[in-house]
């Protein structure tokens, strides 16, 4: 250096630059630089308060004043707190020293955020002293210089919004602020709209994130599930301008930082090598399971959904975040270690030998965080592993002849067998023990070749059935064919890719590996094949559907809403349910990874923009198509007005203010006004309805208080009953029509009364007569006849658990109609059952035609008791349970019947049908 190296000022000011900007010679030696004005402007003038040093390419240059203009190069800044010379007493007392990067303004903010904020606003002892007016301002200084910088160009003169500008944007919180921060303060009312519309799609992850180092590891594996469905539905959302593909690319690679950093700190909590192994194996497979799925989200949408997205494909090469899945394998590798440290512990025999192998098992990792993965701790943690395995080595060779004849044991079974590997797969890994079990991985190939032939021969005698059928593919709930056909491929695929995987794993060595390699892939290439062809054949059909207006899948923007059908005065709505299934089946379809032509993805856009109403309009349309079966017979002319008024609406259903317009599908504000008032017109028809009925039942409970009134001793407790219910008939004397008041059951005279209690008591005793004579459940009998038929019945199934030796709850309720039930060992034949709401002819449930009777009687059936767990008459899928009332005013329940149906559930349930006993 030259003359003057004995000033320690300057060396200071040098090695501090040379550290800060990577520098590896020592340009100062020159003594031009070494003496530089304005150093020692800064060094001896106590008024030059600040020294800035910036680097370009033509060196390091020093300045007195801070003059960025439009550059981007690091600046490191020294500036003095007093205004004084600055010697070697002072030197450092005085001085500061702050560097800054991209702009000024995100140094100050980062500075208040990371350093000031938290120091001032958080810490007990400054903000204890810090006045509250001044915490206020240095949050509004913190929140204001974060929206400045979110909303900042790269051009630091000209603040104006670009959302490819990411500068600011730091964590996933960041990103959900600025949409909302853009919501209120965009430009342009579509840029608002926008904006409050990617906010909304944002709230339902943004408390999580906002709290996320207070959730659990579990809770955060539930998150990035729906972390991806938020981001997907932010890509491709069409109701707006598209989500920018750099920002998307930013905000995968934040949430990923986010996740992993969380992940380190819940696991930073524990200690890996000594806590208990089911702690530690918990948490770690949460980790593990966090990283893992964030990266094969990532992977799957930029490199297979959002690629084949056509309204909004993904134009960069797939995205995956390294880091993150580097975290995850280190963190599997921890598992894996702390695994075979467990059955080590389970196979060595107790003794000397295992305690200094297991005391001294974890030495290597001494000192090592295994959870804090980046590339400068990489070789510390290989060095740490080698030496383990090292150690552990005696321990795996005394313990691979006590693994060999465990498995030995078990391999007949190959289930067993599959179970065993997959259990001790860390120890079988091992070199050592991999080679002593030779013969019994010979063996698990073997099982695996064949598993995957049983496949093979599955998928063949299936692939071209019916769902359902004994020759088809297995079927699901609520799955269309074409959906439920690749699913349940798709299951398939699942099988044979996990048996790629444990071969992978175990068995790669292996002569016959690669042949049972190409066999499954090979089986693979044929699922992936039927999958395209099943979607194609789907493609095909519905694209030809649309061209047919009788497919139920045409739905035009301007034609009308619904209209009554002249044929049978029903009401229809212009909105299949066709159109509902193929909703269903373009969303699953997606959801499938499948891209959907854009014919068919833009019908199904129309039908999902009027589906909510539609689906309003159908209940409309079904409450006046069944209104007339919920009606009492009798009240329907008393709520004739309310009937014309309601049909009426529906039947000029005209648009504008002179109504010389039908209403359609492209008419909101119309469709919406006329959608109130045929809810508005529905309900007061439902409302009289019920009204009504509740009057019929309020006089069915006063006729049985009459009837349990003794006639010959409280006769004028009878007359004031009577009048009441007199009084009650006047109240709507005034809409009731005179053939209504003569539908009630019973008269009014007591000894009528008294000859129907009568006729029920000696039914009874006839009921008992057959029971002393042990032929009661051998004749059909009426449950209308008894005072409480639910006594008889509970009687029933105590008779029957104590004669099969069951517990009484161990016992369910069946009724059949094919004959006899099997597994009963008492039953009873019964009649007398009614059914309204539809009609039953003994095989399933249909729907009542316009001039069917609302009430039918139903055909004897045997009811009993058998095992919850043995088979009914019929399949639970195609049966509905219906309740039996004592009543058509079904007031009280008696018991619960499955009535074979044929499935759909919904349907019988909308139509209000129910089981009562008939009166006596």
């Amino acid at each position: 250096m030259a003359s003057g190296t004995e000033d320690v000022r300057k060396l200071f000011i040098f090695t501090t630059t040379q550290n800060y900007f990577g520098l590896t010679s020592e340009p100062w030696d020159q003594p031009l630089l070494y003496n530089c004005p304005e150093i020692n402007n800064f060094l001896d003038d106590g008024n030059q308060m600040l020294l800035r040093v910036q680097r370009s390419d033509a060196g390091i240059s020093f300045t007195n004043t801070i003059e960025f203009g439009d550059t981007k190069d690091k600046v490191l800044v020294f500036f003095k707190l007093r205004p004084e010379v600055i010697t070697d007493e002072n030197l450092h007392n005085n001085i500061l020293v702050s560097s800054m990067l991209e702009s000024p303004i995100n140094s100050l903010y980062q500075a208040v955020r990371q350093v000031f904020a938290p120091m001032l606003l958080k810490d007990q002892e400054w903000s204890r002293n810090f006045d509250p007016k001044l915490q206020n301002l240095l949050s509004e200084l913190e929140a204001g210089l974060g929206i400045v910088l979110r909303r900042s160009d790269t051009n630091l003169s000209k603040l104006k919004f670009k959302e490819d500008d990411t500068r600011g944007i730091l964590t996933p919180s960041d990103e959900f602020q600025f949409w909302i921060e853009q919501a209120h303060r965009g430009n342009k009312q579509i840029s608002k709209e926008r904006a409050s519309y990617f906010k909304e799609l944002f709230e339902t992850i943004a408390r999580e994130f906002y709290n996320l180092d207070s959730l659990s590891l579990l809770e955060v594996v539930d998150l990035v599930e729906t972390t991806r469905d938020v981001v997907d539905d932010v890509w491709r959302q069409t109701e707006h301008d598209p989500y920018p593909e750099s920002r998307m690319l930013h905000l995968l690679d934040i949430i990923g930082g986010s996740f992993g950093r969380f992940v380190q700190k819940k696991l930073g909590t524990l200690n890996l090598w000594e806590d208990p192994y089911y702690l530690v194996k918990e948490n770690l497979k949460a980790g593990v399971s966090i990283c893992e799925q964030w990266v094969i989200v990532c992977s799957h949408l930029t490199g297979q959904v959002w690629q084949r997205y056509v309204p909004h494909p993904w134009k960069n090469e797939k995205y995956c975040p390294e880091t993150l899945d580097k975290l995850g394998k280190r963190l599997e590798e921890v598992l894996a270690i702390r695994t075979i440290h467990e059955k080590l512990l389970y196979f060595l025999p107790a003794g000397e030998e295992k305690i200094i192998c297991l005391a001294r098992v974890f030495e290597p990792f001494t000192g090592l965080n295994p959870v804090q993965y980046n590339p400068y701790t990489e070789p510390l943690w290989k060095a740490a592993v080698s030496q383990y395995e090292k150690i552990i080595a005696p321990a795996e060779q005394k313990i691979a002849g006590r693994l060999k004849n465990y498995i030995s044991e078990i391999q007949d079974s190959p289930q067993q067998l599959l179970q065993a590997f997959l259990k001790y797969k860390e120890l079988v890994k091992r070199p050592t023990i991999s080679k002593e079990l030779m013969l019994e991985r010979e063996t698990l190939l073997a099982r695996l070749t064949d598993s995957v032939k049983d496949f093979r021969l599955d998928f063949e005698n299936r692939c071209r059935g019916t769902p359902g059928d004994p020759s088809g593919p297995l079927s699901g709930k609520n799955l269309s064919e074409v959906v439920n056909n690749i699913v349940w491929v798709r299951q398939l695929e699942l099988k044979v890719d996990d048996a790629i995987k444990i071969a992978e794993a175990l068995l790669s060595d292996l002569s016959g590996f690669r042949s049972f390699h190409r066999s499954a892939e090979d089986l693979l290439d044929q699922f992936k094949l039927y999958e395209q062809e099943q979607f194609d054949d789907w493609s095909r059909d519905i694209q030809s559907g649309l061209s047919d207006s009788r497919s139920g899948l045409c739905i035009e923007a301007n034609s009308r809403i619904m209209e009554l059908d002249p044929s049978d005065g029903s009401l229809k709505v212009h909105y299949s349910d066709r159109l509902v299934i193929l909703l269903r089946e373009v969303r699953q379809l997606s959801a499938l990874g499948f891209v959907i032509p854009a014919k068919i993805q833009q019908v199904a856009n129309i039908a999902q923009k009027f589906c909510k109403q539609a689906i309003i309009l159908k209940q409309v349309a079904h409450f006046y198509n069944s209104i007339d079966q919920q009606m009492i017979q009798s009240q329907r002319p008393m709520m004739l007005q309310s009937a014309l008024a309601f049909e009426q609406i529906i039947k000029n259903s005209k648009a504008g203010s002179g109504g010389k317009s039908q209403i359609t599908w492209d008419n909101p504000k119309e469709l919406e006004g006329y959608i109130q008032k045929l809810q508005n017109a529905a309900e007061r028809l439902a409302t009289e309805n019920r009204r009504l009925r509740k009057w019929h039942m309020t006089f069915c409970e006063k006729v049985v208080i009459l009837m349990n009134i003794d006639l010959l001793r409280q006769q004028q407790r009878w007359k004031d009953g009577l009048q009441e219910l007199r009084t009650g008939l006047a109240s709507v004397e005034a809409q009731c029509p005179l053939t209504w008041q003569s539908k009630w059951e019973g008269p009014e005279d007591p000894l009528q009364y008294l000859r129907g209690l009568v006729a029920r008591t000696l039914a009874i005793q006839n009921w008992v007569d057959k029971a002393e004579k042990q032929a009661l459940l051998s004749d059909t009998l009426d449950l209308s006849e008894l005072f409480h038929p639910d006594t008889f019945l509970n009687a029933l199934r105590q008779e029957t658990a104590r004669a099969m030796g069951h517990s009484v709850d161990s016992l369910k309720f069946v009724a059949s109609w094919k004959g006899r039930l099997q597994e009963a060992k008492l039953q009873v034949k019964i009649s007398g059952l009614l059914l309204e709401g539809c009609s039953f002819d003994g095989n399933r449930l249909s729907e009542n035609q316009h001039d069917s009777p609302s009430v039918s009687s139903v055909l004897p059936c045997f009811m009993g008791w058998i095992p919850q767990g043995a088979y009914g008459p019929y399949s639970p899928d195609e049966c509905i349970s219906l309740p039996v009332y004592t009543s058509a005013e079904r007031d009280r329940v008696v018991t619960n019947i499955d009535v074979p149906c044929g499935g759909n559930q919904d349907q019988w349930i909308q139509c209000g049908a129910a089981l009562f006993l008939k009166n006596q």
